[in-house]
């Protein structure tokens, strides 16, 4: 019976957490083009707002951006950042998880952008 109560408030506490916003901080050595939005390089907060957007945070400022979320088999040793021509900012890869943050219209493929 305390297995179930504490399996229970377990799996309480993991959705609060799932439901709150995820954020990473990364950092861009060149400035960047995400969903047509020129930014400079510097510091960025990235949170996960929803399964389709992502808010890039610089000081005191943020823009809101197309990206999901996709979650990889392994983990990644490092963060990496993936850029297509022109300094597209096309995907992050956030080190010593498994989660890879793609930009772009989260209906499409990130090979699409």
């Amino acid at each position: 019976m305390l297995n179930k109560v504490l399996l229970t408030l377990a799996t309480a506490g993991m959705m609060i957490l799932s439901a709150a916003g995820v954020s990473y901080k990364v950092s861009l050595l060149d400035d960047s083009v995400v969903a047509g939005k020129q930014i400079k390089a510097g510091d960025y907060k990235v949170e996960l707002k929803d399964n389709n957007t992502a808010v890039l945070m610089h000081g005191k400022k943020s823009i809101e951006v197309p990206a999901k979320a996709e979650t990889s088999p392994t983990k990644f040793a490092t963060t990496e950042i993936q850029y297509s021509n022109n300094n597209q900012l096309q995907e992050i890869r956030v080190g010593g998880t498994n989660t890879k943050i793609v930009f772009g219209d989260a209906s499409t493929p990130a090979s699409g952008m």
